[in-house]
């Protein structure tokens, strides 16, 4: 990729940023104290908060390089790869969030053990690892070529090694609260930057170009077709509509909605499912389509701008985000662009980190190799874990630099490894008899066939053959799709010859049974056929009290009332100031006592440890 140089401000900025995201990242390890704190903060925050992590996770430097070029060469089109989250929406949010978040699971494999068994879920261990530490180290890659452009006297080894130490630190000490925390800070920047950066585009068009504004040159530099929502079914031959639907629903957003480890952990760490619930439409409805501006408008202007002679028509679509961005910025606010370009891969790496750790506590050390230990010490294996793959992660940069395209390699790998896993998660969802063999079959024979489609694409001629589209891309195109046919096929077939004994084991973990869930989640009847006012109280200190994580909070019946509470339910007990999104927070057990109106008892050791102070005004609030 051909980047421009900055200057010495922009350098100065893009260091300060770094400083800065360690210091912010770091601050927040003093709030992890357990591993529920470390790989799910508690499950404490708000919906906004989730919201704007979500997309600094999924949005990556390399989408704005990928996403420019594309819009450089296909026009707005390159905005369809963004709506497929919209036809996932309704499974997402009324299947697989509510199911993974009152099953209390941890982790993937542990929801394909529950649903299934354990030889299922080493297989999806097997699976997720390899992606998890593949994909950090294509990140640490990615950002050590961009940072070498940059600063062409440190290698892009040594880029890479920097980055990882200030992802790991913070990680390892802050786990899944400092991920949080500077992911909104990041997502925040990188989301922020990119529309800043189409504003100075279009101002410098409307400056470049006589007689016509901004928005009008813009307008007018497309060319038809680039004018387009969509590009044709099976045209251009590199970008066809059919293609990009089906590479992107099954090989990268059914993937990252239902088997990325670290979005579950984001949504693993809201204080309740609404609040998931909200998230998730805000990052589909909203944020997501911002981001996609956010990413592609430099394609899009650097298009116009060439119309009008403003930028050669011999430039490279791989480097034409930092063409635009150092034509249209001045000193300081490229850096600003550099800032964000780098704050968009930190936000993927460090959610990657934690979550492979997850993965390998969780699914690994705590039922293999250590049962039964305290949790401080799953704690220290936690953060051991999180340098260890950091450094396994960098050791495979040397690997990715001897490729010439990284990312088809990488495309490729990913087609391999999401089907198999996509179709059991989607059966286990919907279909209550997929039966355990059935599920192993899929992941197993799914993930060999998807690799000897690789050795021969002609396996996947039909598929292209049927869309009408070229075997040279279509290949390519349709190995997603060939993957989730041929591993549907092989799941209820399975599921025929060797249907489920115990199809009881399934409560709670399937659609049909999201009631059970709940019930099992609160260990009693749900509460929550009428939706109460939230209340303010004043935090008054009760006896200790030694439970895993659910204490007694104590109040008057008048104030239970009106949150629509009784003894049992499930209540939320919050700092008042909402722009700390939870962090300072807890979930108890709701006793009604003889207790003055306007007051919440919560046992002393409990008040401490989640960061909240007696005498303050708390907000109570039921969930369950």
């Amino acid at each position: 990729m051909q980047v421009a140089h900055g200057q010495t401000i922009d350098f100065v900025i893009v260091i300060v940023y770094f400083v800065g995201i360690l210091g912010f990242g770091s601050f927040f390890g003093r709030h992890t104290k357990t591993t529920k704190d470390f790989f799910f903060s508690g499950q404490r925050f708000s919906w906004w908060l989730i919201a704007f992590s979500c997309v600094a996770t999924v949005v990556g430097s390399y989408s704005f390089i990928k996403y420019s070029a594309v819009g450089y060469n296909y026009g707005l089109s390159s905005s369809m790869t963004y709506l497929n989250d919209w036809f996932l929406l309704p499974l997402f949010m009324l299947g697989w969030l509510p199911i993974i978040y009152f099953s209390r699971v941890v982790s993937i494999p542990e929801y394909f053990e529950r649903r299934f068994d354990r030889p299922t879920r080493v297989m999806a261990v097997i699976f997720i690892m390899l992606y998890m530490v593949g994909y950090i180290g294509i990140n640490l890659y990615t950002l050590g070529v961009a940072m070498h452009a940059i600063v062409p006297g440190i290698g892009v080894f040594e880029w890479a090694a920097i980055i990882s130490v200030i992802a790991a630190i913070y990680v390892t000490f802050g786990g899944q609260t400092a991920v949080i925390m500077t992911d909104l800070i990041q997502g925040i920047l990188l989301l922020g930057a990119g529309i800043l950066l189409f504003y100075l585009g279009i101002r410098y068009l409307g400056k470049e170009v006589p007689g016509l504004g901004g928005l009008a040159a813009f307008w007018e530099g497309l060319p038809q077709a680039h004018r387009l929502p969509f590009s044709g079914l099976t045209t251009p031959e590199q970008f066809p509509m059919a293609g990009i639907f089906w590479q992107d629903m099954f090989g990268s957003s059914m993937f990252f909605y239902f088997a990325n480890q670290g979005l579950i952990m984001r949504f693993l760490a809201v204080k309740s499912v609404a609040e998931g619930r909200k998230a998730i439409m805000v990052v589909a409805l909203i944020l997501m389509p911002l981001a996609m501006l956010a990413v592609g408008n430099a394609g899009w202007l650097g298009r116009a701008m060439q119309s009008f002679g403003l930028i050669n028509a011999d430039v490279d679509p791989n480097s034409i985000f930092m063409v635009v961005a150092e034509i249209v910025t001045r000193p300081g606010v490229f850096g600003l662009i550099l800032a964000a370009l780098t704050a968009a891969l930190m936000s993927t790496v460090d959610t990657l980190i934690n979550a492979v750790s997850a993965i390998a506590v969780n699914d690994v050390y705590r039922p293999f190799i250590a049962p039964g230990r305290k949790d401080s010490h799953y704690l220290k294996a936690a953060r051991v874990s999180s340098i260890i793959f950091t450094i396994a992660g960098l050791a495979l940069v040397p690997i990715y630099m001897r490729f010439r395209s990284i990312y088809v390699a990488h495309g490729a790998f990913t087609a391999t490894i999401s089907p198999p896993i996509i179709v059991a998660v989607i059966l286990g969802i919907l279909w209550k008899r997929f039966s355990p063999r059935a599920a192993f079959l899929t992941m197993l024979g799914g993930g060999l066939a998807m690799g000897l489609s690789i050795k021969w694409p002609a396996l996947i001629k039909p598929l292209a053959d049927l869309h009408g589209m070229d075997p040279g891309t279509g290949f390519d195109y349709m190995r997603a799709l060939y993957g989730f046919v041929l591993c549907t096929i092989l799941a209820v077939v399975g599921t025929f010859v060797w249907p489920a004994r115990d199809t009881e084991r399934a409560e709670g973990l399937w659609i049909g049974s999201v009631k059970k869930a709940k019930a099992l989640f609160k260990g009693a009847v749900p509460n929550d056929q009428v939706i109460g006012k939230k209340v303010r109280l004043a935090l008054q200190s009760a006896p200790e009290e030694e439970v895993e994580d659910r204490p007694t909070v104590t109040m008057s019946a008048e104030d239970a009332g009106r949150m629509a509470a009784g003894d049992g339910d499930l209540v939320y007990v919050c700092d008042r100031r909402w722009w700390l999104g939870g962090l300072h927070s807890l979930h108890g057990k709701l006793q009604v006592a003889d207790l003055p109106a306007g007051t919440i008892a919560v046992p002393a050791n409990y008040i401490k440890v989640n960061r909240l102070d007696v005498g303050d005004q708390v907000v109570v609030e039921k969930i369950l």
